[in-house]
C-alpha cells in the first residue's frame, strides 16, 4: 500500500502491521470538537488506528465499544491538559487560550500530547507537549503530529521532551484491540509475550 509521505516516513521506522483502520465517523467527530482534524492525524487513525508506540499513546476523537478497558478519547485528556494549562499560569512565551488546546495523546509518563488548535487550518496545528516530569511544562513544536512522533523515534529532539524515553527500547505499534486481545489471553499487551504472572 502506497502511504501519504508523512505516513510512509513513519512507516519506515515503525511498520503499521499491528494497527488497523479505526473507521473514525469524521462527520460525527467534528460535530463534537467543533473542528476539522489534521489529514496527517485522519491517515493515522485510518493506517494505524488508535494505539501505542510502547509507553506514548494515540487517542481516537470518539468513543468506542471495548472488550477490557476503555482506550481513551480526547475527552479527559483535553480536559487535564486545560486545567493543568490554568493551574499552572500557562507558559511564559505562549499567549494560550486554553480552550485551543486539543489532546490527542498520553505517555506513561504522564505527559499530554495536544495540537494547539489557533490557526484555522488544521493541518497548521503544531504539537504542544503537556510535560510531567519534563524541562518545562510546556513545550511547543511547529510540526504535525506524525512528524512529531518520527522525530521522538528518531531521537531528533534536545533536549527530550517526554518523561518517557522511545529511545531505549524499539517500540512496535499496537492497536488497542489488539492489547486488549493480548491481556486477555495472558500476554503482555505490547510485546505479546506471556505475563510474568501467568509464568
Amino acid at each position: 500500500m502506497e502511504y501519504p509521505t508523512d505516513i510512509a516516513a513513519l512507516a519506515e521506522i515503525v511498520p503499521p502491521d499491528l494497527g488497523a483502520d479505526e473507521k473514525i465517523d469524521w462527520p460525527a467527530a467534528q460535530a463534537r470538537w467543533g473542528t476539522r482534524f489534521p489529514h496527517d492525524y485522519m491517515t493515522f487513525m485510518s493506517v494505524y488506528g488508535a494505539g501505542s508506540f510502547g509507553e506514548v499513546g494515540v487517542l481516537m476523537p470518539l468513543p468506542k465499544e471495548y472488550i477490557q478497558w476503555d482506550p481513551g478519547t480526547f475527552e479527559e485528556e483535553t480536559e487535564n491538559a486545560r486545567d493543568t494549562w490554568e493551574m499552572l499560569g500557562g507558559q511564559e512565551g505562549l499567549d494560550i487560550d486554553p480552550d485551543h488546546i486539543l489532546a490527542w495523546g498520553i505517555t506513561s509518563g504522564p505527559d499530554i500530547l495536544c495540537w494547539l488548535t489557533t490557526d484555522p487550518d488544521p493541518d497548521r496545528w503544531p504539537v504542544l507537549v503537556c510535560g510531567r516530569h519534563t524541562s518545562e511544562d510546556f513545550t511547543l513544536f511547529p510540526c504535525g503530529m506524525v512528524e512529531f512522533l518520527r522525530g521522538l523515534l528518531l531521537d531528533e529532539y534536545d533536549p527530550y521532551p517526554l518523561s518517557v524515553d522511545l529511545r531505549v527500547t524499539s517500540p512496535r505499534f499496537v492497536h488497542w484491540l489488539e492489547e486488549q486481545k493480548r491481556w486477555k489471553a495472558g500476554r503482555d499487551r505490547v510485546s505479546g509475550l506471556p505475563r510474568s504472572s501467568d509464568r
